[in-house]
């Protein structure tokens, strides 16, 4: 599977993936191909086009994900995780950064904590929650949350604002669609940091990443 991963242009996101990265790469896409004939974690099927929409989407994020995550060891959370996209490829890659896979569905959370002990991932943990339950029990512990896909702009924001540390960020993964959804977010509570074109090799498909955080209110003193 190495050609075929170097082929379709993962090489050209221009990450320096070493050879340990590509093997945990393929492994993930081998576990997932083998658990979706009996669980169906994801429509997507084929080895080309989940090389395509699984592998690469996600590992785009890294070189902005890079330049806005200055601690050494960010704590982020992936919300509606489900098949562990994006934060699977994007843990095999940054074995540094912890990553907090939040998912309810139980078939999508066992095969999480497979993937993890198969590929010895000691920087993810997976927990089987709805992500309001979640807020509740760690406020503020996060320096980042990611989704894919979850859902839209405005209600992620919404779930992820509780999570986040002062100063936090939101990475949103979304299509063309993004303006519209953008039109929903109110602008007294979020900056919108950035608007980044995701660089897909051989995908169409338009992908954008937004960087947002929290605006800090001011206090109001009588």
């Amino acid at each position: 599977m190495t050609e075929a991963l170097l082929s379709m242009g993962i090489e050209e996101l221009g990450l320096n993936l070493s050879e340990a990265n590509i093997a945990g790469l393929e492994l993930f896409l081998q576990e997932m191909g083998r658990w979706n004939q009996v669980h169906n974690l994801t429509a997507i099927e084929g080895e080309k086009e989940s090389i395509r929409l699984h592998l690469i989407d996600s590992i785009a994020v890294l070189p902005v994900l890079r330049e806005f995550l200055k601690a050494q060891n960010p704590a982020i959370a992936d919300l509606g995780s489900g098949g562990g996209l994006p934060a699977i490829p994007i843990a095999i890659v940054q074995p540094e950064w912890r990553l907090t896979l939040i998912e309810a569905i139980r078939k999508k959370t066992a095969f999480l904590q497979h993937v993890r002990g198969k590929l010895k991932l000691k920087n993810i943990e997976v927990l089987s929650e709805r992500v309001e339950n979640v807020a509740l029990q760690q406020t503020g512990q996060f320096d980042a949350v990611i989704s894919r896909a979850f859902t839209n702009l405005a209600r992620f924001l919404e779930l992820s604002l509780p999570l986040l540390k002062p100063g936090g960020l939101v990475f949103a993964m979304k299509s063309k669609r993004a303006d519209e959804e953008m039109k929903d977010v109110c602008k007294d509570d979020w900056r919108l940091l950035a608007d980044e074109a995701l660089f897909i090799p051989n995908l169409s498909v338009e992908r954008r990443l937004l960087v947002l955080t929290p605006v800090r209110k001011s206090l109001v003193t009588p």
